[in-house]
């Protein structure tokens, strides 16, 4: 029987295509999906059907799904981290380049120009008033990387070959991002060393209760006078009075960000583009795939990448026949489950066991098809959220 995908936004062709028509329905309206795959839509929890086994956003942020209640309900929601990178970290150089030269006041000077017809004259006008746009090199400057992870990493080389000095801060660095990373990047102790070393400082942190608000008074007090201030990550992490008082006293002077707020429109010191980080025919290809990939590989294996409610695991199969089982993260569930499979004699071939949080998932390869009977039994275990077979 063919899996049912529901889309909830326009999902690139080239990822659609990773789910083969003769295994997988697409549809935008189906009344009992098994999974759920979308961009930008703000997904409630009473919208997630019954049947929904998982859910993919091609996409890095998970603000518009509701994460808790599908942990609740042991559906794990997936994401694509770092498929738009290139096109942020490419957001981000001009993004620096706007805030170092008088770029776009340049651009509306010559528009307010339109309909001169003197050369001899325009010539003359635009050398007498160029140097009031006059900036500074970014070469020499030094960037504050908040964030190293997929965008940050790559940000932080872009900025070295550009001449600059890169000072990083990342407190929950992994071991691959910690490979990625240039020796050349200077490591700070701390967040506000970050803001008080650089002359631009650039954030690529997801929004998290950690994280909300953390770009408060007191790190952009910290800032060089001169500094300036790109988020091209989430509206949230920055605490918008803070900002505007940072931005009235003239302590920054600018502020570069890809989140329009009413009370930042029209502000000379402001520079706002329409939400565009990842707005590339690219970008939108990759974040398809990578989120279609991790879906199938999911509904068709039972395996966990790139989850950000559910541990990574990944188990090669032994068998034809597989289990996987979410259940909270208590001692004995798996026990029990084993039990019965040793009392219908089923054979276990390999398996995989991890937990994330309050939450515990397991694969299991076993040498027969358990009955309907002994699966129920399963789920009626006391901690166990649900219970897939498959083959």
């Amino acid at each position: 029987m063919a899996k049912r995908i529901l889309t909830l936004n326009q999902i690139s062709v080239k990822g659609l295509e990773r789910l083969p028509r003769d295994s997988y329905e697409i549809a935008s309206e189906f009344a009992h999906p098994d999974a759920i795959l979308l961009r930008s839509h703000k997904l409630q929890a009473e919208e997630i059907p019954e049947s929904v086994l998982g859910i993919a956003r091609a996409g890095a942020g998970v603000n518009n799904i509701p994460v808790v209640e599908c942990t609740r309900r042991g559906i794990p929601v997936f994401n694509s981290p770092g498929a738009n990178a290139n096109a942020v970290k490419e957001l981000v150089a001009a993004g620096l380049l706007l805030g170092s030269r008088g770029i776009i006041e340049g651009l509306d000077y010559v528009a307010g120009l339109a309909g001169t017809t003197d050369a001899s004259w325009l010539h003359q006008e635009l050398e007498a008033h160029k140097k009031q746009f006059k900036g500074s090199e970014l070469r020499g400057k030094t960037l504050g990387v908040v964030g190293l992870g997929a965008i940050g990493s790559l940000v932080a080389d872009m900025a070295l070959t550009m001449g600059m000095e890169v000072i990083g801060y990342d407190p929950a660095l992994s071991v691959d991002a910690a490979w990625r990373l240039s020796s050349q990047v200077r490591k700070a102790d701390t967040l506000s060393a970050v803001f008080a070393r650089s002359d631009y400082v650039t954030l690529h942190l997801p929004v998290l209760d950690s994280t909300r608000g953390l770009v408060n008074s007191e790190l952009l007090g910290a800032m060089r006078p001169d500094g300036c201030l790109l988020n091209f990550a989430r509206q949230e992490i920055v605490d918008h009075d803070a900002l505007l008082a940072a931005l009235e006293t003239g302590h920054l002077r600018k502020y570069i960000a890809d989140f329009p707020t009413p009370e930042l429109l029209g502000r000379s010191d402001v520079i706002l583009m329409p939400h565009i980080g990842a707005s590339t025919d690219e970008a939108e290809e990759n974040c398809a795939i990578m989120a279609a990939d991790q879906l199938r590989d999911f509904l068709e294996n039972g395996n966990i990448r790139n989850s950000v409610n559910f541990p990574m695991l990944q188990l090669e199969r032994a068998g034809s026949c597989r289990l996987a089982i979410t259940n909270t993260n208590v001692p004995k569930i798996l026990g029990s489950v084993l039990a019965i499979l040793a009392e219908l004699n089923i054979n276990v071939l390999d398996m995989l066991n991890k937990s994330r949080d309050e939450l515990a998932y397991n694969l299991i390869d076993i040498d027969c098809t358990p009955s309907d009977e002994s699966l129920a039994r399963m789920r009626a275990l006391t901690g166990v959220i649900n219970v897939r077979l498959i083959s």
